[in-house]
């Protein structure tokens, strides 16, 4: 009998001890996840300054809000249009360590009156001010009928060779990709490109990128340096098979 009892209390013990436990663990997560947050340390970022981010999510004072928590606070950084993604923890004081992963940007869109900038997956996102500007392409005249809406996607045939020519140029000669000013899309018409550098427009028409770039690569030591072809040329043109025309000035 008193085995029995022994083992009675033995249980009943243990479910106090679990339920003790239990409740700890919900009251420290409570806590950890509603409570006083004093600081947002913002790692990842670069388009925009940690104080940017924080003003346009609202956190700057973070120490006001009595019932922030870290889904909020994730789901506030989310909604930035610069943010793909984010890694978010408490350190179990006072601070939010959040880590940022940003879009990639391939280019800076013109087809308007307003710049965009456009990422690696065809979405248009506003530009936002003090922004910290990237070496980038810019994409201009892209025509068609569709719209160009900010946080909307743009997939149309001839943003999808713009990026093709980026692509190209950056497989084939990296210091050709940093020199790609403009790829002005002449609303359908022949593509033509602009580098830094290099004084005359390139006529690249379309299709066939990569061919195309291996030959401008053939040339491109020639544009850039102080030669007769660099000095004299009006333009080059790629756009006939397995030929480079280049347009001379001629002086009269």
């Amino acid at each position: 009998m008193n085995e029995k009892k022994s083992k009675i209390v033995g249980t009943m013990f243990f479910i106090v001890l679990i339920s003790c436990i239990l409740y700890l663990s919900f009251f420290t997560s409570t806590k950890a996840n509603k409570g006083k947050f004093e600081m947002i340390e913002l790692t990842g970022n670069y388009l925009l300054t940690e104080t940017d981010y924080l003003a346009f999510t609202r956190l700057t004072e973070l120490s006001k809000y009595e019932n922030m928590t870290l889904p909020i606070i994730k789901d506030r950084l989310l909604k930035h249009p610069y943010v793909r993604r984010t890694d978010i923890e408490f350190n179990g004081i006072n601070k939010v360590k959040v880590s940022l992963v940003e879009k990639n940007i391939v280019a800076i869109l013109i087809g308007g009156s307003e710049p965009f900038f456009i990422t690696d997956d065809f979405q248009v996102v506003p530009i936002f001010p003090n922004t910290k500007f990237i070496e980038l392409p810019v994409i201009s005249n892209p025509g068609g009928e569709k719209k160009i809406t900010p946080l909307g996607l743009l997939m149309t045939k001839d943003i999808i060779e713009a990026f093709k020519i980026i692509e190209a140029a950056k497989q084939t000669d990296y210091k050709i990709f940093k020199s790609l000013s403009e790829i002005n899309l002449r609303n359908g018409s022949e593509i033509v490109l602009t580098f830094s550098g290099i004084n005359s427009p390139v006529i690249f028409g379309r299709g066939g990128e990569a061919k195309k770039m291996i030959y401008l690569e053939s040339l491109w030591e020639n544009l850039v340096n102080d030669s007769g072809i660099a000095v004299n040329s009006k333009y080059i043109d790629l756009r006939f098979a397995d030929n480079i025309y280049v347009g001379m000035e001629v002086k009269v």
